[in-house]
């Protein structure tokens, strides 16, 4: 699949997610053949002031592209000065977020509350890609509420603002992520839009992602909570789309190295105090279903030494 001027290697796209998808995450998931990454999402009100701590975020890698950067925020203005500044950065393409369903992102009129007002979703759309030297994306929801369904509509917006693909979540704002993604809306958008269209929601196994690929017809699928803690995931997906071929499931000292692998990447970002800390999470979705694990689990989310931590899941194996 192609992205504008960008060529795909493989139609599995990892999707942003924050607090999740930053520069280690990355560095992981793209050992497993990911065709794209999107960054964790970034305010572009703290672009505009020059946040610090923003930046940092911006972290990209020659080796992890290509890679998309998504931004947010609701005010023309401050998206043309902000994407103009962009066009210098490492990024390969670039997102806008009109799906988060947050509740400290849609008060300020950010993320899928966009989708309440398709006039200023298009005209931040036409701003980004008229100023932008890079492929511009969209990630929008069904709607905001079941009410409100209006996805079909978004996207030929999108298409109309030039926007150079579309990525789908099946849920409205209001569901956040309860219950089932609906696969239809997917479809329908596929059905009204020329440009390419990226399905997002529930893939969770390969057979899922089989599902959204034939029901959908989309031209690629979107990986996020799918792939916390299994980033194998991204390759089974690859494979079968590949080949027609299920590959094996990783064995526990699979699993171990990859987690101790992913600490690594976590120390060299931000140091042993917060890898630590922020290592809790991941290292409970690596080991989630191995025998012992809720056990060790509870002594990780207590340690605050890395080597303690490393002791406590090479025990698992």
């Amino acid at each position: 699949m192609k992205i504008g001027n960008i060529e795909l290697k493989s139609d599995v796209i990892l999707g942003p997610m924050a607090g999740v998808t930053d520069f280690a995450f990355r560095k992981i998931c793209k050992e497993f053949g990911v065709g794209l990454m999107v960054s964790e999402m970034i305010s572009t009100k703290a672009l505009f002031y020059n946040d610090e701590k923003t930046k940092r975020i911006m972290k990209i890698d020659k080796n992890e592209k290509p890679i998309a950067l998504q931004i947010f925020g609701s005010d023309p203005k401050v998206y043309e000065v902000v994407v103009e500044s962009l066009n210098k950065s490492e990024n390969d393409i670039l997102d806008i977020n009109m799906g988060c369903p947050a509740p400290k992102i849609v008060k300020n009129g950010d993320g899928s509350a966009l989708m309440k007002n398709p006039k200023l979703a298009y005209e931040i759309m036409k701003i980004t890609k008229e100023v932008s030297s890079k492929p511009v994306t969209v990630k929008i929801r069904k709607g905001w509420d079941e009410n409100s369904v209006n996805a079909v509509e978004i996207a030929i917006l999108a298409e109309k603002a030039g926007v150079d693909a579309i990525t789908i979540h099946g849920r409205t704002r209001d569901e956040f992520y309860s219950g089932k993604a609906d696969y239809n809306i997917i479809k329908e958008v596929k059905r009204n839009v020329s440009i390419p269209v990226i399905g997002n929601g529930d893939v969770f196994s390969v057979k899922d992602a089989i599902r959204l690929k034939n029901e959908t017809e989309v031209d690629a699928i979107m990986v996020a909570r799918g792939a916390q803690g299994n980033p194998w995931l991204i390759r089974e997906i690859d494979t079968y789309f590949k080949t027609g071929k299920i590959i094996s499931k990783p064995t526990i000292n699979e699993i171990i190295e990859t987690t101790l692998k992913h600490f690594e990447y976590l120390i060299d970002l931000k140091g042993e105090r917060i890898a630590i800390l922020e290592m809790r999470k991941h290292a409970s979705w690596y080991i989630k279903g191995i025998k012992n694990s809720a056990k060790i689990k509870n002594l990780i989310n207590r340690t605050t030494c890395k080597e303690d931590l490393k002791c406590l899941l090479k025990s698992l194996i």
